[in-house]
């Protein structure tokens, strides 16, 4: 028998379902000679939701090569299956697979609002600029019927707390209602994340999210808002997207993005041979060459999870797209200011008192 890459599942990033670095068994795909028919073709990939019972909805982060210390997922996997997706590993935690399991059995916190709610009550909360969208994108598909991420903006702008989003998908704009009034009170801004502006490698990389064109459509959208936007490129796959790098921030520009920034590549633990699988069905002759450039970047591994070089990798290549990005940034006028959020505003949310135990209605106290 021999081994060979699984095909892609049409709509799926993902070519396969790695075992978990928790699991002592496994199972791997192999060819038997016994081609199936189409008509024998598995059926397509279904999403499936179910409902995290969490007891805490606010995340907190001390590495210091991370812009936020506070942060909220709404969701735990994401439709969009992009195949670089850093989070990926995390699903493993749940005993699933990292593969297209993290891109179709999903987690929704319903109950986030009320979560937030009492986090931010707590006698010795102490208000810094929350970020949705760090781990999965806050508005993949599932927030059309969930709307987690509506109901935790509710929230925020309730108690003038400020926030930061970071997306791939125009759904953000149905939100423009609550994040522009707080943009214009300096509590709010959103991050557009752009890796090509090639329709047919995003189709690839990214199979759910939003098509680039219409992300920079976004863009012009929430600028027009008043909402400060910003461009990441991320991430940066060597020998398949860098050369769009100039490309997208004067896209970008041109569209109302005010700031930019951009990520290297991250191949940490089950991502490692996704992407793998994932090039070699893909991009079969250009597979060994984009990998070799990544060793190099992480100093001949996969990965390098060091603090201070993970989001940029070192060497050559890294330093030439440095460059390149600040000659960009300094020609489009981009990143040339950038004032820290409003926190002073921030008021706890309204504690609701009981009624006496036979009525079971609550009040507010003003």
């Amino acid at each position: 028998m021999i081994d060979r890459p699984a095909p892609p599942a049409k709509g799926r990033g993902a070519t396969f379902n790695p075992a978990t670095r928790f699991r002592r068994d496994g199972r791997e795909a192999v060819d038997d000679g016994w081609a199936p028919d189409d008509d024998d073709a598995p059926p397509p990939l279904k999403t499936v939701v179910a409902i995290q019972a969490s007891r805490t909805i606010i995340a907190r982060n001390d590495s210091p090569d991370i812009p936020f210390t506070q942060s909220i997922n709404p969701y735990q996997g994401c439709e969009h299956g992009c195949i670089y997706c850093y989070a990926r590993p995390s699903h493993a935690y749940l005993d699933l697979s990292p593969g297209l399991d993290f891109e179709t059995k999903l987690f929704a916190k319903p109950n986030a609002a009320e979560l937030l709610r009492a986090e931010l009550s707590r006698p010795g909360y102490v208000c810094d600029p929350i970020a949705l969208g760090s781990n999965t994108d806050p508005y993949q598909p599932i927030e059309r019927e969930w709307k987690v991420t509506r109901s935790i903006l509710e929230v925020l702008t309730q108690c003038e707390h400020p926030f930061s989003i970071v997306t791939k998908s125009s759904r953000v704009e149905r939100d423009i209602d609550l994040i522009a009034p707080m943009a214009a009170k300096s509590m709010a801004r959103v991050y557009v994340s752009i890796t090509t502006l090639d329709h047919d490698l995003a189709r690839k990389l990214e199979p759910r999210a939003t098509a680039p064109a219409r992300r920079l459509q976004t863009i012009k959208t929430l600028a027009e808002a008043g909402i400060p936007v910003g461009v990441l490129v991320a991430p940066v796959i060597p020998q398949l997207n860098d050369r769009n790098l100039e490309a997208i921030l004067e896209a970008a520009a041109a569209n109302g993005a005010r700031h930019a920034g951009w990520i290297m590549l991250r191949l940490p633990r089950e991502v490692a041979p996704l992407f793998r699988e994932w090039l070699d069905a893909h991009y079969p002759l250009r597979a060994t060459h984009v990998m070799s450039l990544i060793q190099q970047l992480r100093g001949g591994r996969d990965y390098d999870s060091t603090f201070g070089t993970r989001m940029r990798g070192t060497g050559e290549f890294s330093g030439l797209i440095e460059q390149r990005f600040a000659l960009a940034v300094n020609r489009l006028g981009l990143n040339r200011e950038r004032a820290p959020m409003d926190t002073s505003r921030f008021r706890p949310p309204p504690v609701p008192l009981r009624a006496p135990a036979k009525d079971a209605r609550q009040v507010d106290l003003f």
